[in-house]
């Protein structure tokens, strides 16, 4: 057994069951929307974020009708922002195959975005989930306030340490916070309870977004060479912003230009990425997301010790330690 399917046998019956909520969230009418939307059932990825709601609503109090309104809600606003993402980044592969956007191009990647975003809206409505609705709407509003802060200073080239867990704290980690709050609060409706799993998702998020930014500097696939990926896009993450932090002010500028106009030279880029690794870049980030994984498992501690307790303390570690 996996890691994945140990955390998941709490909840296994419940997954199973969401999957045909999820599935039936997404119909429609339109056969080409009818495709589409199966395309994406085919490829599910590992789903966490459902797999948040779940734990912490059986951690909460119990799941509820209300616990499956409220992962179909974030489910459905997860896939319209990643396929929303794809065409943004002009990105035409996603978790090994192609993305919406390579096979059906931009015009019907932006209205299928749209058409799951009113889908997870409608279910809300209709359901009378007014409290669930609030906390993913405003984890939407801050996703796009965080893409557009990282894209305004990605332009300068200058992001801070502090800017940047600004912009993982809006990107990401709010929305796993939503997703976490939304358990709760789908169990019992304690907005003491919700706020406090809230912000363990909060620290949650910010573990695994920085894993996320250290997949570009480690060595990965058959090639066993660091994507650098985020160099190429000139996204300054936290093992690179640490490295220029702690560098002379002559190697600062010279790996500040060489990302400005050799960013799509693969030998110019391994360069930089030396420069972050022997700069303490890694280390430091790792430091950091230990950090935050130590805070949300400080948050679980002191909340009901059950099975699901446990399954969510183990998903927290897999964050932190997944290969990919």
């Amino acid at each position: 057994m996996s890691l994945l399917e140990e955390i998941r046998k709490p909840i296994y019956p419940e997954m199973q069951q969401f999957e045909k909520h999820f599935r039936e969230s997404i119909k429609s009418n339109i056969p080409l929307l009818n495709i589409i939307t199966n395309y994406i059932l085919r490829r599910k990825g590992k789903q966490i974020r459902p797999m948040f709601v779940f734990l912490c609503a059986g951690m909460s109090g119990g799941v509820t009708p209300s616990t499956y309104n409220a992962a179909c809600l974030i489910e459905l606003l997860h896939t319209a922002t990643l396929v929303h993402d794809d065409v943004v980044d002009e990105s035409y592969e996603r978790r090994g195959v192609f993305s919406i956007n390579a096979l059906w191009k931009s015009k019907v990647s932006v209205l299928l975005g749209d058409y799951l975003f009113s889908r997870g809206m409608l279910l809300a409505v209709e359901k009378n989930e007014h409290e669930l609705l609030k906390l993913v709407s405003d984890a939407v509003r801050e996703m796009s306030e965080g893409e557009l802060f990282q894209m305004q200073k990605s332009r300068k080239l200058n992001i801070t340490k502090d800017e940047y867990f600004e912009i993982i704290h809006k990107k990401t980690a709010t929305f796993i916070a939503a997703s976490t709050a939304c358990g709760a609060w789908s169990a019992c409706q304690d907005p003491v309870l919700t706020e406090r799993m809230k912000l363990f998702g909060e620290k949650v998020g910010m573990a695994f977004q920085i894993k996320d930014d250290l997949f570009d500097y480690q060595k990965r696939g058959l090639i066993g060479k660091p994507t650098g990926n985020d160099i190429k896009e000139k996204k300054f993450t936290l093992p690179l912003i640490h490295a220029l932090e702690n560098c002379s002010a002559p190697e600062r500028k010279r790996i500040i230009n060489t990302i400005k106009k050799h960013n799509n030279n693969t030998k110019k880029v391994q360069e930089v990425i030396e420069f972050a690794i022997s700069n303490n870049g890694l280390e430091y980030s790792e430091e950091k997301m230990i950090e935050y994984r130590d805070e949300a498992l400080a948050i679980l501690k002191d909340l009901p010790d059950n099975e699901h307790n446990v399954a969510l303390s183990k998903l927290v570690n897999y964050v932190v330690e997944r290969k990919k």
